[in-house]
């Protein structure tokens, strides 16, 4: 019911768990459900794409922040041919984590997505599991990678900014991911056991 993926580092190894549950989903149960769409953010665009990994994440998720640094990695070793997309997919249970996917979602709007997306990993274990709203850190963040910032609190109140945020994670639901990090690779939810077995899956995806 849980898979564990083994992460090695330069001095240790991080564990971290992915919570989805069940066999994987060969299709969605909303036919509109899509494992990516033509908005979603990419983290890498490959120059000859034979294979997309997307990953639905949550920025309060101590698991995926366990998890960045592999699939920055996997962005950078497989860069040719590898396109990595993130899509929201923030937990009830993490107060925060809409908020910073609000904040995300408005410095991609700036074109600044990679570099929050990064700030909000980075700045974790500062900013998260906490009830109070982190909303003026992200805004410091934001300050921090030079953001127009009238119009950067003009997205953060948009309700359109949440709608958003929501399509990803209605997608999610439908394509039966029930916690974070889940990985789709070519369309197929993935549970690889070891950093092993995830490279062999994507240099089968890249080499069909």
């Amino acid at each position: 019911m849980i898979g564990l993926f083994f992460v090695v580092g330069l001095v240790v190894a991080l564990v971290f768990i992915f919570n989805s549950i069940g066999d994987d989903a060969s299709g969605a149960a909303d036919p509109d459900a899509q494992v990516v769409r033509e908005d979603s953010h990419r983290l890498s665009q490959a120059t000859d794409e034979k294979a997309v990994l997307v990953e639905f994440l949550d920025y309060e998720c101590e698991a995926c922040l366990a998890a960045s640094p592999f699939v920055s990695d996997l962005a950078t070793e497989y860069e040719e041919n590898l396109t990595v997309v993130a899509r929201y997919f923030p937990l009830p249970g993490h107060p925060n984590s809409e908020t910073a996917a609000a904040a995300v979602e408005a410095a991609a709007q700036q074109g600044k997505f990679e570099e929050m997306h990064s700030l909000m990993y980075e700045k974790q274990t500062d900013w998260s599991h906490t009830s109070e709203t982190r909303a003026g850190t992200f805004r410091e963040y934001a300050q921090s990678l030079g953001l127009d910032m009238p119009a950067y609190d003009a997205i953060v109140a948009d309700p359109a900014t949440m709608e958003r945020v929501n399509k990803d994670k209605t997608d999610g639901v439908a394509l039966n991911v029930q916690g974070t990090p889940t990985f789709f690779l070519e369309g197929r939810k993935i549970q690889p056991s070891s950093e092993e077995e995830f490279r062999q899956l994507i240099e089968t995806a890249i080499s069909q």
